[in-house]
């Protein structure tokens, strides 16, 4: 659970920079994957410096992946929006309100919760039709991502944070499935997925912080990254809280995930800052 936390903190620090540097680069053409947009933001220090702490982040959350419930790193990936509501309030100055004080509270609660209740990983086998339709689910991001690109405004924003929290979710299941690094896993479907569901979610990503609402492509994203990926992990890979312990492993995910949403603007600081 410490890595889980500690991928937190890269990546809410990681997105202050990222959002930064995404809203200084020229526009795209407008299409939900533009990699030419990627492309111009990456030449920028601070999204360099953002994927460096990215990079960071993933390498802790496939610890916390190997040893926690999907449903347990989920949520703390989901407080790095309080992460980064803390880093804009202390190093550029951005007031939060009481009811945003409220919503760190209430994240930082709900990990709690979540971390009193948590067992161990499960142990159920991943089957062959769940991995490939995991690598099925990451080309459907890529393509609902293109198709976002048509949609108008706020629409568009949430469809693409929707669709790169689903590419995101897909890696958090796909490490799951993944038995080991040795040459058989190029013939694992869930190789391809994570892959590819990585690569969706960071272009999409690109393109919602670009363009049209932040805090309507930030909901997405964590909506995307949370209940998808919590409800595979305990229907198909047997996670499980503590004995007796259900109830409580519920109410700190809502209330950790109603905590990151109520902090959605935050998935980019003003641009006064």
């Amino acid at each position: 659970m410490i890595c889980a936390l500690a991928s937190a903190v890269c990546y809410g620090t990681a997105s202050v920079l990222q959002a930064v540097a995404t809203r200084a680069t020229a526009p795209g053409t407008g299409s939900g994957v533009d990699p030419a947009l990627f492309v111009r933001a990456v030449r920028q220090w601070r999204y360099a410096a953002g994927l460096g702490l990215d990079g960071l982040g993933f390498v802790l959350q496939i610890v916390a992946l190997l040893s926690v419930p999907i449903y347990a790193v989920s949520a703390a990936l989901a407080a790095s929006l309080a992460v980064t509501a803390v880093v804009a309030a202390r190093l550029m100055r951005v007031r939060l309100t009481r009811t945003e004080w409220a919503a760190v509270a209430a994240v930082c609660a709900g990990l709690a919760m979540i971390g009193l209740a948590s067992g161990p990983e499960g142990d159920r086998p991943g089957s062959d039709a769940l991995k490939w339709a995991l690598l099925g689910t990451a080309v459907a991001v890529l393509l609902l991502g293109a198709a976002a690109g048509r949609l108008p405004g706020r629409s568009r924003s949430l469809v693409l944070g929707l669709a790169s929290g689903t590419g995101f979710g897909v890696v958090e299941v796909a490490v799951r499935l993944i038995d080991d690094v040795s040459p058989a896993a190029f013939a694992n479907p869930a190789f391809y997925a994570l892959l590819l569901g990585g690569a969706a979610g960071f272009l999409l990503l690109t393109s919602a912080l670009q363009q049209g609402s932040v805090t309507a492509a930030t909901a997405g994203l964590v909506l995307g990254e949370t209940i998808g990926p919590s409800v595979v992990g305990v229907v198909c890979l047997g996670d499980e809280p503590r004995a007796g312990l259900a109830w409580l492993a519920v109410v700190g995910f809502v209330v950790a995930v109603a905590g990151a949403l109520a902090l959605a603007r935050f998935g980019e600081p003003p641009e006064t800052a």
